[in-house]
C-alpha cells in the first residue's frame, strides 16, 4: 500500500527529524511503501499557511496513495473539531486513510472513530489556546514592569502581507473550490 508521510513542526527552529524514523519504522512493519514525505517547519498561522498540506490534498486527489501516516493528529490542525473531521472527511472523499502513529486508534474500522476524531481535534485547539492564553500572560507581566514590547519604532515588514481569509482560501481550495 502507498503512504505518504506528513511531518509538521510549529516553529523554523524545530526539526521533523524526531517524527519520521518512528513512521519511516511503523510503515516498513505493515509492508507499506513512502512515496512521498510532506514536511512543514512553521507554525500554520505564518506565511505559506501549510503548503505542503495543500500539496498533501492536490496528491491525495490525484490518487498518488492510500494512507496518509502522521505523528500526531494535531500536526494535520490544531483549529479544533471541525478542521480534523473536515481534512479527515476530505481525505476519505480521495479513498485515503489517515492514521495517526500517536493515536492508535486511528486504524479502527467503524463510526466511533468520527468522534473520536472531533475529540482529537478539540483537544488539539484547546492546547493551542492555552499556549496562546500563556504568552499573552507572559507579554502582560513584561509590559507591566515596564518592558518595551513589539518592533522598534520605524521598523516595517519586508514581505506585504496578505488578509488571512484569501491565504486560508488558496491554501485549501482549488481555483475551482475544491480542496
Amino acid at each position: 500500500m502507498k503512504v505518504a508521510v506528513y511531518l509538521r513542526v510549529s516553529r523554523i527552529e524545530q526539526t521533523t527529524d524526531n517524527q519520521l524514523p518512528a513512521l519511516q519504522v511503523y510503515a516498513r512493519s505493515r509492508g507499506y511503501e513512502i512515496i512521498q514525505v510532506y514536511r512543514e517547519s512553521e507554525s500554520a498561522w505564518r506565511d505559506g499557511h501549510q503548503a505542503e498540506l495543500s500539496r498533501l490534498m492536490r496528491d491525495a486527489r490525484r490518487g498518488r496513495f492510500q494512507i496518509v501516516l502522521c505523528w500526531a493528529l494535531d500536526r494535520l490542525s490544531r483549529l479544533g473539531a471541525t478542521a480534523i473531521l473536515d481534512l479527515v472527511n476530505t481525505f476519505r472523499r480521495y479513498n485515503v486513510r489517515v492514521i495517526s502513529l500517536q493515536e492508535s486508534w486511528t486504524e479502527a474500522p467503524g463510526e466511533l472513530g468520527e468522534v473520536l476524531f472531533a475529540i482529537a481535534g478539540w483537544t488539539a485547539r484547546m492546547e493551542s489556546q492555552r499556549r496562546s492564553e500563556r504568552t499573552k500572560a507572559g507579554l502582560a507581566r513584561l509590559k507591566a514592569k515596564g518592558k518595551k514590547l513589539g518592533r522598534p519604532p520605524g521598523a516595517v515588514d519586508k514581505k506585504k502581507r496578505q488578509k488571512r481569509v484569501a491565504r486560508i482560501h488558496a491554501q485549501y481550495f482549488t481555483p475551482d473550490g475544491v480542496w
